[in-house]
């Protein structure tokens, strides 16, 4: 692995050599790959492709593609992927819960990338502000293919002393739901441990809502008021039923009217996210959201709970928020989450952090990246700061995974990637980058840094959930039509025409030999998230093994 920072210098060279590559909204028609490089070489010298370069500034809006018009393989001559940073861990942790009472989760809630980042990284992080670009890979059992990780780290949070202090508005499900064991009461008990972990100068405010919402608590100082936070959390009972949009709409008017200059503003939400009464739809609540972070910068960290639980509408409602979602199932992982990853989960390094890579199309035949099915960003806007990204904390590390197919006998340079941020008070953009070779992806994956296969065996667990199935993939080259990368043409109906289930990732194992890879990995970093994987894949193929399969569905790759 290799960090270094490849200067805007170079990248305005190269852009006036006239090395440009479309992005996926505005790529032309019918030139191949193979045109492309030719083109690419008479035009500069230059030897891969570059970033799509600077936009004017769009209307402002959230333009994150959202239709499924972006394939899972970029056409050539398009060699852009982009797409904005995500911290989300929840898919994950309610997968891991479902399997526990064994159960397989719903396809439709398995995100890739949410498996991924559920584990900790060690990426040389950069000093102050800003990321650094990490690059690495190695070869799949599938010939040609390998798996290539960016990898991106923010700076390890300050001490409790020396952080900002925070001003935080607690919107709470006290909804009839709440009542099942492992809701309302993992909440309050959340709710305590937080509290005390919060410093004197750190600020509280507690919304509840069921039917109707209610400030129970305004924006208080919690030096010398400690224990009223801690009296008005435990009166708080489950009853009738859950308008969520009030709670949003009522936490966000708490937060603003007790919003303090200086301090992390943040709302945080704790739910099962099941809303029954009032605007249900994800459309209306999210539009709230969406004005409060536009006018007042007050960002959503969503805590879901709970074995019947609103995924899809609590991930939404925070990526509107520019924040981020977690899932709680027992005490041992609320104090992960209110303690040990506090600072992360209340702090920002970065707003609107978008990544681009760029592949090189002299020695890359075609890619998936896995996952970010709905935080991909149309290339072109990249550089257009008006474009929402995602929102990172401190200590936080992000993960991309992709499979990348090579050109046979290719060498030289495979991709460069970028991320692009901006400041969190000034906004102010910047930008890191760093790059991969094909001698980097020479090794063999299962032989790779503990990192890397940790990080595979979550992709391909969350790939097998999404296909409903343990089988493995087929040898050779399983996941592209044959003339997938000579056409621009649009893509043939993604279903298999035998079982309608998903395309294997490359090189994809059976669940019981995932499991054996799995015992494999280093524990040194995070022995109990290790070993809680294993565990989940083995509960899985259990229940694949015994004809429970999840009845996965949809897009096959191209």
């Amino acid at each position: 692995m290799r960090t270094w920072k490849i200067r805007q210098a170079l990248v305005a060279a190269a852009v006036a050599g006239g090395l440009l590559i479309t992005g996926c909204s505005g790529g032309g028609g019918g030139e191949r790959a193979s045109d492309h490089a030719d083109k690419s070489r008479g035009s500069g010298g230059a030897t891969g492709p570059m970033p799509a370069p600077a936009m004017p500034s769009a209307p402002d809006g959230d333009k994150r593609q959202e239709d499924g018009a972006e394939r899972d393989f970029a056409p050539p001559p398009d060699y852009l992927s982009t797409f904005a940073l995500d911290v989300d861990t929840a898919s994950y942790g309610f997968a891991r819960r479902t399997l526990a009472e064994g159960r397989l989760p719903d396809p439709s809630t398995v995100r890739p990338e949410e498996f991924v980042n559920s584990f900790r990284q060690d990426y040389p992080r950069p000093e102050g502000d800003g990321f650094s670009v990490n690059v690495d890979g190695a070869r799949t059992d599938a010939d040609g293919w390998s798996m290539m990780r960016v990898g991106l780290a923010t700076g390890a949070g300050e001490s409790q002393g020396e952080r900002p202090p925070a001003a935080l508005t607690f919107v709470i499900d006290v909804s009839g739901s709440m009542a099942e064991p492992g809701r309302l009461d993992l909440v309050k008990e959340s709710l305590g441990i937080m509290t005390d972990q919060l410093r004197d100068d750190d600020s509280v405010a507690l919304v509840t809502f069921s039917d109707s919402a209610e400030t129970v608590l305004p924006m208080t100082r919690l030096g010398g008021h400690r224990g009223k936070v801690h009296s008005a959390v435990d009166a708080m009972e489950p009853t009738q039923s859950t308008n969520l949009e009030a709670g949003i709409r009522t936490g966000y008017d708490t937060a603003v009217r007790g919003q303090r200059e200086g301090a992390t503003n943040r709302v945080v939400l704790l739910s099962d996210a099941l809303a029954n009464t009032g605007e249900t739809s994800a459309d209306g609540i999210l539009e709230r959201i969406s004005d409060a972070r536009r006018e007042h910068g007050i960002t959503l960290f969503g805590v879901g709970v709970g074995s019947d639980y609103g995924d899809a509408l609590m991930e939404r409602l925070a990526d509107k928020g520019d924040g981020h979602t977690t899932y709680v199932s027992d005490s041992e992982e609320a104090e992960k989450v209110f303690c040990e990853q506090l600072p992360a989960n209340i702090e920002l390094r970065a707003r609107d952090a978008k990544a681009q890579v760029a592949f090189d199309p002299e020695t890359v035949e075609r890619f998936k990246l896995i996952g970010y099915d709905n935080r991909k960003v149309a290339d072109d806007d990249f550089r257009d700061d008006s474009v929402d990204g995602g929102e990172v904390g401190p200590g936080h590390t992000v993960t991309a995974l992709y499979a990348v197919q090579m050109k046979p006998g290719a060498s030289g340079h495979v991709a460069t990637a970028n991320v692009r941020w901006l400041d969190p008070d000034s906004r102010a953009p910047h930008e890191e980058s760093n790059q991969i070779e094909t001698g980097d992806l020479d090794g063999e994956l299962w032989d790779a840094d503990g990192g890397l296969r940790t990080a595979a065996v979550a992709a391909y667990f969350s790939d097998a959930l999404r296909r409903g199935t343990s089988g493995a993939s087929e040898p050779g080259d399983p996941a592209v039509r044959p003339d997938a990368s000579t056409t621009t043409a649009a893509p043939e109906p993604a279903y298999t025409s035998e079982s309608g289930t998903w395309q294997p990732l490359p090189g994809a194992p059976a669940l019981s030999e995932l499991a054996r890879h799995a015992e494999d990995l280093p524990t040194s970093g995070d022995s109990k998230a290790v070993l809680g994987l294993v565990s989940a894949v083995r509960q899985a193929d259990r229940l694949m093994g015994d004809g429970h399969g999840g009845g996965g569905g949809g897009e096959m790759w191209e």
